[in-house]
């Protein structure tokens, strides 16, 4: 792990993101399946009417969302899946899951060093409700993409701005608040966990 990837996992860690490692995104994947395996399944706080309209009688033990990946990368995740069991894997459709998700997986465009901020370009609905709705957020970030403060990259984020429609996420920890009684209160606005992985290979 380079100095830069070191400061964001050091960081990261401080607001409560868990930060590991893999070699390559094969095993970033894989990690996450692992991560959604070790997980207490959620109960579904509503119905989810996609599997409802689908005829299922029951909800699979576990529903993961991945709206943000490319083609290999979707159809490596989907393997996994079906090889795991009982993990029903979503690319969109976000909407028919309001009682929640248990995983959402995306990949980051960047991470600050400084402050273990993750920077995400949430153009899409579907990649904004699945880090939402998730119980826990899976993260993946290619350490490359790691840049020292938020400073050093007003290129890169200017052009994210700068597209019509943008909407650029910056995710620092995972979802808290402490505007109720002045108690800290964790997942209320968002996922109760985020796990970062740095991606080493690309």
């Amino acid at each position: 792990m380079n100095d830069l990837a070191a400061l964001f996992s050091q960081k990261a860690t401080l607001v409560s993101a868990l930060v590991h490692q893999a070699a390559s995104r094969a095993e970033a994947f894989d990690r996450a399946i692992s991560l959604l395996q070790d997980k207490a399944p959620m109960t579904p706080q509503m119905s989810n009417t996609r599997l409802a309209s689908a005829g299922a009688k029951e909800a699979p033990a576990r529903v993961m969302a991945a709206p943000n990946l490319g083609t290999a990368d979707l159809q490596y995740l989907s393997q996994a899946c079906d090889t795991a069991g009982n993990i029903h894997l979503l690319q969109n459709g976000m909407r028919d899951y309001p009682g929640g998700i248990d995983m959402g997986v995306t990949w980051a465009d960047y991470g600050i060093a400084d402050t273990g901020t993750l920077v995400m370009a949430s153009d899409s609905e579907e990649t904004r409700l699945a880090t939402m709705l998730c119980e826990v957020h899976v993260a993946l970030l290619n350490v490359s993409d790691i840049r020292p403060t938020a400073d050093a990259m007003v290129s890169e984020l200017t052009a994210m701005t700068d597209r019509t429609g943008s909407y650029t996420a910056f995710i620092t920890g995972a979802s808290r608040t402490a505007d109720i009684e002045r108690v800290l209160a964790i997942g209320v606005h968002g996922p109760l966990e985020l796990h970062i992985i740095l991606v080493e290979g690309e």
